[in-house]
C-alpha cells in the first residue's frame, strides 16, 4: 500500500482499529511468553544446581562414612 502521509499510514486506510489492536496483541503476546520462558528456564537451572549440590553433599557424606 502506498500512503500519501505519516497520518494516512498510522490512520490505515481505516482500518487503524484493527490493524493497530493486532500488532499490540502480538507483541504484548510475545512478550508474556518471552517473559515465561526466561522464568521457567531459571527456575529450572536453580532445580538443577540444587539437585547437583545435593548429590555433592550425598557424595562427600559417604565418603566421610567409608573413611570411619
Amino acid at each position: 500500500m502506498h500512503f500519501e502521509s505519516l497520518s494516512d499510514f498510522f490512520a490505515m486506510g481505516g482500518y487503524a482499529g484493527y490493524v493497530w489492536s493486532a500488532f499490540g496483541i502480538t507483541f504484548l503476546s510475545m512478550l508474556i511468553i518471552l517473559w515465561t520462558s526466561v522464568r521457567r528456564g531459571n527456575a529450572l537451572l536453580k532445580e538443577v544446581q540444587s539437585k547437583i549440590d545435593r548429590q555433592a553433599r550425598i557424595d562427600a557424606a559417604k565418603n566421610l562414612e567409608n573413611t570411619l
